[in-house]
């Protein structure tokens, strides 16, 4: 920094404190859109309980359009190990059985003329197994979106540093802020990942 003195011009040797900050909005975003991601992939994992959620991404060819399955039928339960689905159009049953039996989530569909009775197997220990091996796979595949997500992020930082959009000092703080918000969404991860093991184990 330069200072005027009454003597002439000197160097200060006091730099000026940064106002400079990195935006993380976007890469919160995509932190927030990778978590909401891993929660829909466990959603097709039953864990041999009836919930209704495990239909959400079942899609249902009805009226020239692929829709999800709540759209175009109502979802109760029956028991433990039933739901009961009633089409709102009963011309829409075939549709709706055929979805859900070809959804690969290896539940049994049998149709009863007024709706679809899904019934959930009782998982074996041995399944029950092969299921937590799959929820570490999905959560391996969400962190693995996060690291790619944080180095992007990182090379911008540093980029921005290089333009002299940011300081040195800047770009440490943001290193450290960036590190912050990739454990903290590691843990929600985790989080998410535990119970739903939790649910497969019974």
């Amino acid at each position: 920094m330069i200072v005027k003195t009454w003597y002439g011009v000197r160097k200060s040797a006091t730099l000026p404190t940064s106002n400079m900050a990195y935006n993380f909005s976007l890469f919160k975003t995509e932190a927030k859109k990778i978590e909401e991601w891993l929660g829909e992939e466990y959603l097709g994992i039953h864990t041999g309980r009836a919930t209704p959620a495990v239909l959400d991404k079942v899609q249902v060819e009805a009226y020239g359009t692929k829709q999800p399955i709540a759209h175009v039928a109502a979802i109760s339960v029956e028991d433990a190990r039933t739901l009961i689905i009633s089409p709102w159009d009963k011309g829409a049953l075939k549709d709706i059985e055929k979805a859900v039996a070809a959804s690969g989530l290896g539940l049994g569909v049998s149709a009863t003329g007024e709706g679809i009775r899904v019934s959930f197997p009782e998982l074996t220990t041995e399944r029950r197994g092969a299921l937590t091996k799959v929820v570490r796979a999905k959560l391996e595949d969400a962190r693995v979106s996060l690291r790619r997500e944080r180095e992007a992020v990182w090379e911008d930082i540093q980029k921005k540093e290089n333009d002299g959009a940011l300081s040195e000092d800047d770009k440490f703080r943001s290193k450290e802020e960036l590190q912050k918000i990739v454990d903290e969404t590691n843990k929600r991860l985790e989080e998410v990942a535990e119970r739903k093991e939790k649910d497969i184990m019974g």
